[in-house]
């Protein structure tokens, strides 16, 4: 994943100076605040004055923008969206993905060595792609019967009648 940054007029990055964006990516990075301050602002030593800092960093307007911005991208690329999960589960019905499978293959006296091959993928899988894409169509609907003996009983319990 490359990161581009655009270098504006007098050092700022998107608005951020150097050190703003550095203690934001050691922030995203670490998740710990005083931490990232250290890093960035190297010549801060106190634990202390780091977190009041590092707090205060963390209330900049631009400085959150920007690590809510980097975070939604990270999490944008590593999670699956529902199109790409079913364009995986088509795949898979349709046969266009194959899957890795260990193959013993001797050698002669008694040795043999282990050989890896594309096959296709198994049925069983090819049909259970094809339920999870026909639960997601809502193609077919589970029946219940809802037969038996029921006992209605109807309470009037409007509270208690006083003697008049």
């Amino acid at each position: 994943m490359a990161l581009f940054l655009l270098i504006k007029k007098g050092g700022d990055v998107l608005g951020l100076t150097i050190k703003q964006k550095r203690f934001a990516d050691e922030y995203i990075i670490s998740g710990n605040a005083t931490e990232a301050y250290k890093k960035a602002y190297a010549n801060i030593k106190k634990d202390s004055v780091a977190a009041a800092n590092a707090s205060r960093m963390l209330k900049n307007a631009k400085v959150k923008a920007y690590i809510d911005e980097r975070m939604q991208e990270i999490d944008s690329e590593k999670i699956a969206d529902q199109k790409e999960i079913l364009e995986f589960l088509t795949s898979i019905i349709r046969g266009e993905r194959t899957q890795e499978q260990a193959l013993t293959i001797g050698t002669g006296d008694g040795c043999s060595k282990i050989d890896t091959v594309e096959v296709d993928v198994p049925m069983k899988d090819k049909i259970k792609a094809a339920k999870l894409l026909g639960k997601r169509y809502s193609m077919w609907t589970d029946k219940v019967d809802m037969s038996g003996d029921i006992e209605i009983i109807f309470e009037d319990d409007y509270g208690e009648e006083k003697d008049s």
